[in-house]
């Protein structure tokens, strides 16, 4: 029997429209239309806006490759392989199904803190790490660790296996913002490793070194929502936190980038599409029609807008 139990009623995915529609939200009393052709941005700007769009900033996870489903599969296979069970009397090893996962990951970021909450809220395991639940703080510490440390090569073994594709439009648009000379972000919360073998196997290698920051789960204390990553990659690029904008797919890392004082927009996917993306100044179901110049007046308006 599989220790699964809801974080919430699940929102009703009618509040969102999963149509390849394209949403602008302002944090001001006008709104922008789209054509449904291009969904590109028409709206006049004032050339003389003390701010500009200076650094694009993406997050990796659900941004750069839809990846949720593949970090469940390498948990669960974590859990099979070590028999993590929730209770003596559970049948089976612990399995996160499918709607579960989509609550946990979008209310909790990062792996260990995932389990962390989880065994906190449902019991610590037996496994093959640990016959009996461990007791103590540096026993419950080596069962997390155990078990991301092998979901993590997991991860990088599905990653590696040359099946995954980076999301549309995200190449184009990088090399977009580097030919016109802007800074290049990637920001994730995940493990670093894992983050540097997607980054590497999925944008390539030249892209990757070319970034002018990148930041994982590892270099800083506090996870989305926590604002550091952001805050730490605004200082490293050295570009005001107004001028940098962030491209996020869920509601965690868009509260990440606003506590940092930067504009996010919002590519979903399917586990995030119903989340309240009320702070986010345009949202879209993926970036293949979103070119460069269309958020640089994006971010422009969001400024005069505040």
């Amino acid at each position: 029997m599989a220790c699964t139990i809801p974080l919430s009623p699940s929102s009703s995915s009618s509040s969102f429209l999963l149509s390849h529609t394209t949403i602008f939200r302002f944090r001001s009393p006008r709104h922008l239309s789209t054509s449904s052709s291009r969904r590109r941005l028409s709206v006049s700007v004032s050339a003389s806006s003390s701010s500009s769009l200076q650094a694009l900033i993406f997050d990796c996870d659900g941004v750069i490759l839809e990846s949720e489903h593949l970090h469940r599969q390498a948990y669960n296979e974590a859990f099979a392989h070590f028999n993590v069970r929730c209770s003596s009397s559970a049948s089976q090893p612990l399995n996160w199904d499918l709607h579960f996962y989509d609550q946990l990951q979008n209310q909790i970021g990062g792996g260990k803190p995932k389990m962390r909450w989880y065994f906190k809220e449902h019991g610590w395991p037996s496994s093959t790490i640990f016959e009996k639940p461990p007791e103590d703080d540096e026993g419950r510490a080596k069962i997390i660790d155990t078990l991301q440390d092998w979901k993590t090569e997991r991860y990088k073994e599905i990653i590696k296996s040359g099946t995954v594709e980076p999301r549309p439009g995200v190449l184009r648009l990088m090399d977009e913002a580097k030919a016109a000379g802007k800074k290049l972000a990637v920001c994730s919360a995940a493990t670093k490793s894992s983050v540097i073998l997607c980054l590497e196997n999925l944008i390539g290698i030249e892209r990757f070194q070319g970034l002018d920051c990148f930041l994982a789960g590892d270099d800083v204390k506090q996870k989305k929502p926590d604002p550091s990553i952001y805050l730490t990659a605004s200082k490293k690029l050295g570009i005001p936190e107004k001028d940098c904008l962030v491209v996020e797919d869920s509601v965690i890392g868009l509260q990440a980038a606003t506590k940092a004082g930067m504009s996010c927009v919002i590519t979903y996917t399917s586990s995030t599409a119903d989340q309240d993306f009320k702070d986010a100044i345009a949202i879209y179901p993926d970036l293949s029609n979103i070119r460069l110049k269309d958020l640089e007046l994006l971010l422009q308006n969001a400024v005069i807008a505040n």
